[in-house]
């Protein structure tokens, strides 16, 4: 399952690769309380293996949002829903979901210095 690209510009590091990036997805009517326990188990991948510094999941009463951050992120998580067997775990989330994922690139980021 490929992302549907955004219709703006990335905020990008040197090698063209996207930072920190969010995948938003909107829950089935119901869906809440499987996504809740799906997100208490953790990812089904490694996210340190996987090249991310930082990975989060928030959910509210109808959507999940998949928060991703490290060296070429974007790489990363292509690389996660293109493999078979990475892809085949995320399986459950499939059948929670009302509609395709949308991809949210950077427009802000604030970090505090020394």
């Amino acid at each position: 399952m490929a992302l549907p690209g955004p219709p703006w510009t990335m905020r990008q590091t040197a090698e063209d690769h996207v930072e920190r990036l969010a995948v938003i997805a909107k829950l089935k009517e119901g869906a809440a309380e499987q996504a809740a326990i799906l997100v208490r188990r953790g990812p089904p991948f490694d996210p340190g293996e996987n090249g991310f510094e930082r990975h989060a999941v928030y959910l509210t009463g109808d959507q999940v949002i998949f928060l991703f951050e490290g060296d070429a992120a974007d790489r990363s998580v292509q690389e996660i829903l293109t493999n078979g067997s990475r892809s085949a775990a995320l399986g459950a989330w499939g059948t929670l979901l009302d509609q395709v994922p949308q991809l949210a690139v950077e427009g802000y980021y604030w970090k505090r210095t020394g």
